[in-house]
């Protein structure tokens, strides 16, 4: 492989390039392969030259080819928590400090993105136990990190385990992140929140009962970015496979209210499957957001 520390020229810290968008026939997983693993290593490097970049890179790939790419991520999350130095707040200290610089368009990210998957699970696994953390609660720590990931990728995958353990206290946080000026982050309020977020873990408290996430939807539902709207309708559309007359209320209550031509787009998109499906209720609502009377 031929990783050592003298190799490791200081430089920005940067990430490997990669599709825009699923190609068929290459799978997933080799986002994070060797050059993204030794690409983390630089990065790392830029901040902590004390890091051991061969020995990182050496574990991390052991044992990595016949994981796909969301077992790659905890795995090398796993093995950052082995080789970074300190409590988990030095830690991830050390991690947000080598992120590349915040994106503010919403959808230039593509692919590039799943570098940073590591980071979201080692945020996750290591960052709500204060065993972790000298015996000092890392929560704070934690959410300035989600913030600081989720403008170059997403956190929606690891702040899911915050909201199963820690529901009320991280709603408060998502709460106050729905003005947040970059829209990466308001979106990571819906979608980081939605009950069957797909590849997430199953926020089961909000399949039975979505009311907690329902003021979320309501102040970003107008929101300028498409990116953040169409998570909305997306999160909607999670509710509406277990509690669709509750979705179908609200859709028609923003409709009475008066719905402009964005939020009607985000109301069509909500109950598309249920319309599809046949539902009455899910057809007029979508007839009626065209403009339509039935």
């Amino acid at each position: 492989m031929g990783m050592d520390r003298a190799s490791m020229t200081p430089r920005a810290p940067t990430i490997p390039s990669a599709p825009s968008s699923i190609q068929k026939g290459t799978p997933l997983k080799h986002l994070l392969g060797q050059a993204a693993i030794e690409c983390l290593a630089h990065n790392i490097q830029c901040v902590d030259s004390a890091f051991p970049a061969g020995q990182f890179c050496t574990t991390a790939l052991t044992g990595l080819e016949p994981l796909a790419i969301m077992q790659r991520g905890r795995h090398i999350a796993r093995t950052l928590h082995q080789f970074l130095p300190g409590t988990y707040a030095e830690a991830v200290q050390v991690l947000m400090a080598s992120l590349t610089p915040e994106q503010l368009d919403a959808e230039t990210m593509g692919l590039a993105g799943f570098f940073y998957l590591p980071h979201s699970f080692f945020i996750s696994e290591y960052g709500q136990d204060a065993q972790h953390n000298a015996g000092n609660d890392p929560f704070e720590v934690s959410m300035l990190a989600l913030h600081a990931l989720t403008t170059r990728f997403t956190a929606e995958f690891a702040i899911r385990p915050f909201l199963i353990q820690q529901q009320q206290r991280t709603l408060e946080q998502v709460n106050r992140w729905v003005t947040d000026p970059n829209p990466h982050v308001r979106r990571l309020c819906s979608e980081g929140a939605r009950p069957r977020l797909p590849w997430g873990t199953r926020l089961a408290s909000f399949v039975a009962d979505p009311t907690p996430t329902l003021p979320i939807l309501e102040r970003l539902k107008e929101d300028p970015s498409l990116y953040v709207r169409r998570s909305v309708a997306n999160h909607l559309g999670d509710i509406a496979k277990d509690h669709p007359d509750l979705v179908y209320a609200t859709c028609e209550r923003w409709l009475r209210e008066g719905a402009s031509a964005d939020l009607q787009w985000l109301i069509r998109h909500a109950v598309r499957y249920p319309a599809k499906g046949g539902n009455a209720r899910a057809l007029k609502i979508r007839s009626a957001a065209k403009g339509k009377v039935v």
